[in-house]
């Protein structure tokens, strides 16, 4: 809180970012912390004692494409899923809080069973666990103040997915919040429009397939991380549960970040929102 309110004054233009009072450049700064450093490797190497790219070289070749099958399974139900079955409904005012805990026993649960049979329980494991990782990212931004019944909203939460992991499109350069966003924003915006005019009736519509594409090639970064933890044998069913858990926990992060820069953009508008973003972001780099 000490180095918010001279940001104003010192980093931003007073007439942009004059309406973000101290506590909303707060909760802005611990947005910046999540969505431009997240850990879900760092934490996965301190858990099995390796580097996790590592642990991914030892993953054997049917692996790989056992992982990408997985993976565009599980974003294909994960949208489907937002377009259908997610509580859409406005909570009271005051009962906003979001259940995290609750969704992180759950993965839990299912990692624990992928923990026990390996890779051979991916294709069922991974499902299970990004349905429930929705969900919970969903009652994320219902928390923030989104509207879940609006699908470019509910198409919001899917993408989340992709957060955190570059694809090979990416140049070798780290790619920020905003960049990694703005990258697929006509996608997600061009697959809303479709599905306010024919829902779901084409499903292997070109923009829902290249959606679906470019969210699980993304999303695939830390699902090979995550398999190839839950391969170790030492880690087992427990260690399993634990790796879940912190992948859950990661998503669960880049939701929080996600949708807390959403909310005050409603509030503030997008400019002023993301001139404070940046320069918070090079405070936090100094």
């Amino acid at each position: 809180m000490a180095r918010a309110q001279p940001l104003v004054g010192e980093l931003i233009p007073a007439g942009q970012a004059g309406t973000l009072g101290p506590h909303e450049l707060e909760q802005l700064r611990q947005a910046v912390r999540r969505l431009e450093h997240p850990s879900f490797g760092a934490r996965v190497a301190n858990l099995v004692g390796a580097p996790v790219e590592r642990l991914v070289g030892f993953l054997p070749r049917r692996a790989h494409a056992l992982i990408a099958a997985a993976t565009r399974k599980a974003i294909g139900a994960a949208l489907r899923l937002s377009l259908t079955t997610l509580d859409t409904r406005v909570p009271a005012e005051g009962a906003r809080k979001s259940s995290d805990w609750w969704h992180l026993g759950a993965t839990s649960a299912t990692g624990a069973f992928g923990g026990a049979f390996g890779l051979t329980a991916l294709a069922i494991e991974l499902p299970l666990t990004t349905t429930i990782m929705l969900r919970s990212i969903a009652d994320i931004a219902r928390s923030e103040g989104a509207d879940l019944n609006d699908p470019a909203v509910r198409l919001e939460c899917v993408r989340v997915l992709a957060m955190g992991g570059p694809s090979s499109a990416d140049d070798a350069t780290e790619v920020g919040y905003y960049a990694a966003r703005e990258a697929m924003s006509r996608m997600v915006a061009d697959a809303a429009t479709h599905v306010a005019r024919h829902g779901l009736q084409k499903e292997g519509a070109p923009v829902l397939v290249g959606l679906v594409k470019a969210i699980a090639e993304r999303y695939s970064i830390q699902v090979s991380e995550k398999a190839a933890a839950q391969w170790m044998p030492v880690l087992g069913a427990l260690g399993g549960a634990t790796v879940n858990a912190v992948f859950t926990d990661h998503f669960q992060s880049m939701a929080r970040g996600h949708f807390v820069v959403r909310r005050l953009e409603r509030l503030h508008g997008p400019e002023t929102v993301r001139v404070a973003y940046e320069a918070l972001a090079r405070l936090m780099e100094e």
